[in-house]
C-alpha cells in the first residue's frame, strides 16, 4: 500500500511531531519525577537523551546502526512506550491512551508505506 504524496507528506510531518512530543513528554517526566532541583535536571535532560540515541542509532532513516523492520519496530515500541508511560505516570492516562493510538496509527501507515516503496524500487 503506497500512500499518495501528500498523504505520505503528512504522515510523515505527523511522525516527526509524535517524535518531538515524545521527548518533551520524557523530560517533563523526568522533571516532575525528581526530588531535588539536581535530581530533577539530570532526569529532564537524560531520560530524552538517552531515548534521542537509540532513536538516532537505530530507529532514524538515517541511522548508524541500520536494523530490519522488527528492530526498528522495536525501538520505536521502546521510545514511544516510555513516553506513553510517562504520561501516565503524570497522570494523564486519557490522553496516554490516545498518544499510544494515534503513535500506532502513524507506525503502521509509515511501515506500510515504507515496505511498497521498497518492493517497487527492488
Amino acid at each position: 500500500m503506497t500512500l499518495p504524496t501528500p498523504l505520505h507528506m503528512l504522515n510523515e510531518g505527523l511522525a516527526f511531531l509524535l517524535e518531538v512530543a515524545a521527548l518533551g513528554l520524557l523530560a517533563w517526566w523526568g522533571w516532575r519525577s525528581g526530588g531535588d532541583i539536581a535530581l530533577r535536571i539530570v532526569l529532564a535532560v537524560a531520560a530524552p537523551a538517552v531515548a534521542a540515541v537509540l532513536w538516532g542509532m537505530f530507529a532514524a532513516p538515517k541511522a548508524r546502526t541500520p536494523l530490519p523492520t522488527a528492530g526498528v519496530l522495536a525501538v520505536k515500541a521502546l521510545v514511544f512506550g516510555a513516553a506513553v508511560a510517562a504520561l501516565y505516570a503524570l497522570g494523564h492516562g486519557e490522553v496516554a491512551a490516545v498518544f499510544a493510538v494515534v503513535v500506532a496509527g502513524n507506525t503502521a501507515l509509515a511501515t506500510l508505506d515504507r515496505k511498497a516503496l521498497m518492493h517497487r524500487r527492488a
